[in-house]
């Protein structure tokens, strides 16, 4: 069974820690350096996060709908997402699997995973933060 009951779960925890990483003054500009615009699509439930990634641009996170054209598109479940955040899923090991699948130039992607590192405690965190210890231990 999924982890997350509907879309709006999804939006108050990925996409919260998203709009959070936006706003980082140490992080925002590393993951701009990716110079893209990035679409998360997400499976079991349905939703998306559109982020922008680029250099001389505000981050910006488009929670469903979205006007900004993505360069990548990440399609995975939710739940993968939610492990890979909490430090569980190698990203080349599920590229691999096809538990993820990548469109565009996944090389800027992979650029992204060595800075991702500093997210996981940070995601925890937030979840334990918003009393959501059931996501915090899992498998």
């Amino acid at each position: 069974m999924a982890l997350f009951k509907d879309d709006q779960e999804v939006y108050e925890t990925i996409g919260k820690l998203f709009q959070e990483l936006a706003e980082d003054e140490e992080l925002a500009p590393r993951f701009r350096k990716a110079n893209t615009i990035v679409q998360y699509q997400y499976r079991d439930p349905e939703a998306t996060i559109t982020v922008r990634l680029q250099e001389d641009q505000p981050g910006g996170v488009d929670l469903g709908e979205t006007d900004m054209e993505p360069e990548v598109e990440m399609s995975m479940e939710a739940d993968t997402a939610h492990r890979f955040f909490l430090g569980k899923v190698n990203v080349t090991t599920a590229l691999a699997r096809g538990q993820i699948k990548a469109k565009g130039p996944v090389a800027k992607i992979l650029k992204l995973v060595p800075l991702t590192k500093p997210i996981f405690p940070r995601y925890k965190a937030q979840l334990e933060a918003q009393g959501r210890e059931d996501l915090v231990d899992v498998e």
